[in-house]
């Protein structure tokens, strides 16, 4: 029985999430959901309390998934610290199998939407923000330590400017449909993290474990 439940539960949020990507969340209304999922409406309520529960357990259940792939990419595996990081920014901006993480990402698409919608949602995706900047800061740290990252570099002012360049590109990508706003993103980013620029196909390899939005 809740093995159904929560198949029935999903169902919902996969039909939800792929109608939100596209139109946005104050765009989607709950007909369009339910009648993409083929889900009586009385029936939304044995699931969610509200549409604002539901784009609550919407996030919450993506922010979880992304956030398996991204301690893969951040593991210390042998890599350096800088290699380590510009595995994260190449499978966020990056094309890796012809997919840009950034165009799928809810995120990106959402945040500044939702800060005033919800503030349930809001701090679920600051949050996790948060933590990625925290990861990030870390790695850098790290690759000071390991000799990969110009000596001085300050890990979190770093790495919170990476992800500030980042989600800038990301939505200048959405805005204009052009990949050059992500290409320029990551170039600037090698320069700020110093030598000799990354190779996309030796990225790829490290990011292939990032699951796709």
């Amino acid at each position: 029985m809740a093995a159904r439940f929560e198949d029935a539960r999903n169902h919902i949020l996969d039909c939800g999430q792929s109608i939100i990507l596209r139109k946005g969340f104050a765009g989607t209304g709950l007909n369009e959901i339910l009648g993409a999922a083929d889900v009586p409406k009385g029936s939304f309520y044995h699931y969610f309390r509200s549409k604002e529960q539901f784009g609550c357990a919407l996030f919450e259940r993506y922010v979880e998934a992304t956030e398996r792939g991204i301690t893969l990419v951040f593991a210390a595996d042998g890599r350096t610290g800088r290699d380590r990081a510009l595995a994260y920014l190449q499978a966020w901006l990056g094309e890796v199998d012809g997919r840009c993480w950034a165009d799928r990402c809810l995120m990106v698409k959402l945040a500044a939407e939702i800060a005033d919608v919800s503030e349930a949602m809001r701090a679920i995706l600051e949050a996790a923000i948060d933590r990625r900047i925290g990861w990030l800061a870390d790695v850098l740290d790290q690759g000071l330590a390991d000799g990969s990252l110009p000596a001085g570099l300050p890990p979190r002012e770093t790495a919170r400017m990476l992800h500030h360049i980042g989600l800038g590109a990301a939505m200048l990508n959405r805005l204009r449909d052009d990949r050059k706003e992500l290409d320029e993103a990551l170039a600037s980013m090698r320069r700020l993290l110093g030598g000799a620029p990354a190779l996309a196909g030796h990225l790829a390899g490290a990011t292939s474990s990032v699951p796709s939005p």
